[in-house]
Formats: C-alpha cells, sequence, structure tokens
C-alpha cells in the first residue's frame, strides 16, 4: 500500500482504549483511537487505508449501527467487533454487515492481533480490486460510441463479418474499430477485454 495502514479503536471504554492502543503498536501497526462512532465519523476519510476494532455496544451509536453505515459507502472499511454481551442475533448482522469476525471480551491478545492482519489484508485486497475498476472505468471512458458498440458485440463473442453486418459498416471498419478498442482499452487479448468489462460490471 502507498500509504500506511491505520487501526482505528472506537470504544466507550478508556481502559479498553488503551489496552488495544497498546497492543496494535506492540505489533507495529499505526494506530488511532476514538471514544464514540460519532467522534470517529467526523474524522474518518474512506480514502485512507485500514481497517476499524469497535465494541459491540457503546453509548450513542453502537458499533453495529457504525459498520452498517460504513458499509454502505463506496469504500467499506473491514471491521473487528469486540463485545462481552454477543449473541446470535447480533453475530449475524454483524457478519451480514460484512464484520471480518466478532470476539468476545475479553479476547486473547494473539486473537485480536491476527484478525487486524486479516482485517488490514482484505482492506488492501478490496483497495486494489476498486482501483482497478476505476481505471477500466476511465480506459472505456476513452472510447468513442462507435468503438463502444463494437467492443460490446466483440465482448458478447459475435465475429467481425457478424459485427459488420449489424451495424451496416465495412469489415475493415470493424477491424480498425477492433484494434483500437484493444489498443485504448490495454487489452492485449479479447479474453483481456471480457475480463475487464466483467470486472466493472460485476
Amino acid at each position: 500500500m502507498s500509504q500506511e495502514a491505520t487501526v482505528y479503536v472506537v470504544d466507550d471504554d478508556p481502559a479498553v482504549r488503551d489496552s488495544v492502543s497498546a497492543l496494535v503498536n506492540s505489533a507495529g501497526l499505526r494506530v488511532q483511537t476514538f471514544p464514540s462512532a460519532e467522534a470517529f465519523l467526523q474524522d474518518y476519510k474512506p480514502e485512507n487505508p485500514g481497517c476499524l476494532v469497535t465494541d459491540l455496544r457503546m453509548l450513542g451509536m453502537s458499533g453495529l449501527d457504525l459498520l452498517e453505515k460504513l458499509q454502505k459507502s463506496e469504500s467499506p472499511i473491514p471491521a473487528i467487533l469486540i463485545s462481552a454481551y454477543a449473541d446470535v442475533p447480533a453475530a449475524v448482522r454483524a457478519m451480514e454487515a460484512g464484520a471480518v469476525t466478532l470476539l468476545e471480551k475479553p479476547c486473547r491478545n494473539d486473537q485480536l492481533v491476527q484478525a487486524i492482519h486479516k482485517a488490514l489484508e482484505r482492506d488492501a485486497t478490496q483497495r486494489a480490486a476498486r482501483n482497478r475498476q476505476h481505471e477500466i472505468k476511465d480506459r472505456l471512458a476513452t472510447l468513442t460510441p462507435e468503438e463502444y458498440e463494437v467492443m460490446q458485440l466483440m465482448v458478447a463473442g459475435k465475429l467481425n463479418k457478424v459485427i459488420a453486418n449489424e451495424l451496416l459498416i465495412s469489415l475493415r471498419t470493424v477491424e480498425t474499430r477492433r484494434h483500437k478498442v484493444l489498443e485504448k482499452m490495454q487489452a492485449d487479448s479479447l479474453a483481456e477485454l471480457v475480463r475487464m468489462v466483467v470486472e466493472v460490471e460485476a
């Protein structure tokens, strides 16, 4: 990652914030703490890489509500929920909201550190995929309407001759536009072009 990832610790218990912060520091990771979900949301920038460690139950917005809110954003952040009062419905909601895991208090240090590393890996993977999608969309935007039209038929698996007949253009024109599409999309083959289109439509 080009920017150092941050472990965001959100808990209304100062003792928990301090202990988790010390643990994260000892693991050689950057950490930032917040006393509430509201304080975190005021400061958080989705473009910054990292993961979230938060209590399931807090005064004001709960950790689960915070996670559900973040999952609706364009850049959801992987989260680890911790709680002394976890029940099955809460665990189900947490998983549905995209939590990496739900740990019971008090959780073992090695267990939490392992979960944090897993969350940071997921964040890096998700960000790389989103960046890739943005790059593909930027390349698609460089195509002319005529080139885009040919590209759609290429991806549909139609031969040049068929594309020419459907669009009422010459075979030479289809070949020229096909070449331009592959060039602008930076695709070495039709198979690679198909993968790109599938990536942005998934």
